[in-house]
């Protein structure tokens, strides 16, 4: 695809997206502050079909303010049917979307949080956390099979644009929006966490500019992944099989960055393993983490993990 068609393509989507904001104030702040990179360009600039189109936000400001327009759009239950408490916290280098169930009482009388990462609005969607409890292995081919129906069924109608899926750092509409808030800023800065080359072509809403990086280019000429670092080194592993599935390759000195980057976390807290399986586009093993937090909600055994994970793949 031609760059000239690209970004008439990114124009048209976004332009299509704003108009279903119906808080003008907020549809201003995207307007202005909107940032689409990651797989959808890559996709164009090959000819593959797009699965969905990135979107990051300018400001910590802009990604607080529309994640909170977005989460009351949703209503989520716990599983005995109680409407769950959800919020935005936005401090340090992050904004965060956080779910709790409200009036639940665990064993020790205080409040038991929500367990799913994901939360549904649409009936449509209701399949999508009981396919990936069946086999959490498959959960991004299956979150990308549940998408693709809810897009069918929602292209013209006014359904389009409604919150389908949230996690703790995005939160994905139907018309293959996904709005992502744990990373913001100018597009150099989101990329300082963006794991391979080749995503990191963008285009910004408040000058129509594409940028076209000649790295990145010479990456998907050569169909080669090159990693660039990220916060989120494990789901990066679980990418890299989704991208050679698509015919990429990537050598061992590539696979040796990811592993020195995962080496400095410490995986034997739950809360350090969570964030790194929930990473960027959706959750992973959701209920190793529930069984985790069942034998112990502050520490990881990496005994009870592996013997968890050779009964459940």
């Amino acid at each position: 695809m031609k760059t000239k068609t690209i970004k008439t393509v990114l124009r048209k989507k976004i332009d299509s997206w704003l108009k279903s904001i119906a808080n003008e104030r907020i549809r201003k702040i995207a307007e202005e502050n909107t940032i689409v990179t990651g797989g959808c360009i890559a996709s164009m600039l090959l000819g593959e079909k797009v699965n969905d189109y990135d979107v990051y936000f300018r400001s910590q400001l802009a990604a607080k303010e529309i994640a909170e327009y977005y989460i009351g759009l949703f209503s989520i239950k716990n599983r005995e049917g109680i409407p769950c408490k959800i919020y935005v916290e936005s401090h340090d280098d992050r904004v965060k979307i956080v779910v709790k169930s409200a009036g639940i009482a665990s064993a020790d009388g205080t409040e038991k949080p929500y367990e799913y990462f994901e939360g549904s609005p649409e009936q449509n969607a209701s399949n999508y956390v009981s396919d990936v409890m069946q086999d959490p292995g498959e959960i991004e081919d299956k979150f990308e099979e549940v998408s693709e129906k809810i897009e069918d069924q929602a292209e013209d109608t006014d359904t389009q644009y409604k919150p389908v899926f949230l996690s703790t750092n995005a939160i994905t509409l139907s018309g293959k929006i996904q709005m992502v808030f744990r990373f913001f800023g100018e597009p150099e800065e989101i990329h300082k966490y963006y794991d391979f080359m080749h995503c990191t072509n963008y285009w910004t809403s408040w000058d129509d500019k594409l940028e076209l990086k000649k790295e990145a280019l010479a990456c998907l000429l050569s169909r080669e992944l090159i990693y660039v670092g990220s916060k989120y080194p494990i789901c990066s592993i679980f990418r890299v099989r989704k991208f050679i599935k698509r015919n990429f390759t990537i050598n061992a000195g590539q696979l040796l960055k990811i592993c020195m980057q995962i080496s400095e976390l410490d995986l034997t807290k739950i809360e350090v393993l969570q964030d790194q399986l929930t990473g960027v586009d959706c959750a992973y093993f959701l209920e190793v983490i529930g069984k985790l937090k069942e034998k112990d909600p502050e520490k990881v055994n990496s005994a009870y993990l592996i013997e968890i994970i050779d009964r459940m793949f």
